[in-house]
């Protein structure tokens, strides 16, 4: 596989940060690396193999004074809206992590597990879609059980932690418990949530939309769709939760057929990049705090509907800065290479 430049956009956010991980992990084909950030973190060093990077600024410029031929976005939408388009122009592939382009009918939004063969379509605008967080490692745990025996819809209530809002909500967190254990709580602030996120959980990710959904509900409705190229009903509940990494997801499901237990669990354990813990007995089950740094999603408590026979109901967690957006990125920036070779 021919070595690239990657151009790494949002390289001191949190997600940023993972993706230089990721890369590194996965011995990703760099030929030169060039972080890039606000004016206000240009300067700044990063590590990749070994060696330091200084952050440079984003300009509309630096793509074509770089010759980037892979730039991974993860600095926000309106970010992804102005430079994206120069670094198309430059030559370079964009994958984008924010939800600007997710729903552009020509761009497409992909899953590698999922629905790989999508990214052939990256030449229609030069961008490929990164799904939310939320939605990769479920339609991850999806795709199989869909393929065997069709799903007709998903009832999901996701789990949320704080690093799926950035740095500065982590911070914002840890900060309110250092504040609880001093007794001073109620002097604490809360500037990325709505409400105190320490000894709570939120139900509303993002700003509620007409119907009563939040935006990242409908996230989830719509990318869900896209992703499958199936008209799946969904209907998702969002809550934030305070847990610093790993999103959580509660998947009830409808199938156009009977299904087992045992036949879904056969089922996952053939699925790509899908691990099975699922021995409740035994208090064995998939949690947050044992999927950090992992690059796979994890199903447990996988059970059939105590009523209907088509109706299934299972757990599903996964790392949110890797699964739910770096790991990806960078297997859809391989497979793109792949492809190109």
């Amino acid at each position: 596989m021919r070595k690239v430049n990657v151009a790494v956009v949002g390289a001191t956010g949190a997600v940023g940060e993972e993706m230089l991980r990721v890369m590194e992990e996965y011995d990703f084909p760099v030929n030169n690396l060039i972080p890039l950030a606000s004016a206000r973190s240009a300067g700044a060093k990063v590590e990749f193999k070994g060696e330091e990077y200084t952050v440079l600024e984003l300009t509309e410029k630096v793509f074509e004074e770089k010759e980037v031929e892979i730039a991974l976005f993860s600095a926000g939408g309106s970010v992804s809206a102005h430079y994206a388009p120069y670094a198309v122009e430059a030559g370079a592939v964009v994958i984008d992590n924010t939800s600007h382009f997710r729903m552009e009918p020509d761009i497409p939004l992909v899953v590698p597990e999922v629905n790989p063969d999508d990214i052939a379509a990256w030449q229609n605008r030069g961008i490929i879609a990164n799904p939310n967080c939320s939605t990769i490692q479920m339609v991850q745990a999806l795709k199989p059980l869909d393929d065997i025996f069709g799903i007709k819809r998903v009832d999901v209530a996701t789990y949320q932690a704080t690093s799926g809002a950035g740095k500065s909500a982590m911070e914002e967190m840890v900060t309110q418990m250092r504040d609880f254990f001093a007794f001073k709580l109620d002097e604490s602030e809360h500037n990325k949530f709505p409400h105190q996120i320490a000894l709570n959980v939120i139900p509303q990710i993002d700003k509620f939309m007409d119907n009563g959904y939040t935006k990242e509900e409908m996230k989830m409705v719509n990318e869900t769709k896209k992703i499958m190229h199936k008209n799946i009903e969904v209907s998702a509940t969002c809550v934030r939760v305070p847990v610093l990494r790993g999103h959580s997801e509660a998947v009830t499901i409808w199938f156009e057929r009977d299904i087992t237990a045992d036949a879904a669990r056969e089922a996952l354990y053939n699925g790509k990049n899908i691990v099975v813990i699922d021995n409740p007995q035994n208090s064995e089950y998939p949690m947050p705090i044992t999927v950090v740094d992992k690059d796979e999603t994890y199903v447990g408590r996988i059970r059939k509907d105590i009523y209907r026979d088509n109706v299934l109901h299972m757990w599903v967690v996964a790392d949110n800065l890797r699964v739910g957006a770096a790991t990806n990125a960078v297997r859809i920036a391989l497979k793109w290479l792949e492809m190109e070779s």
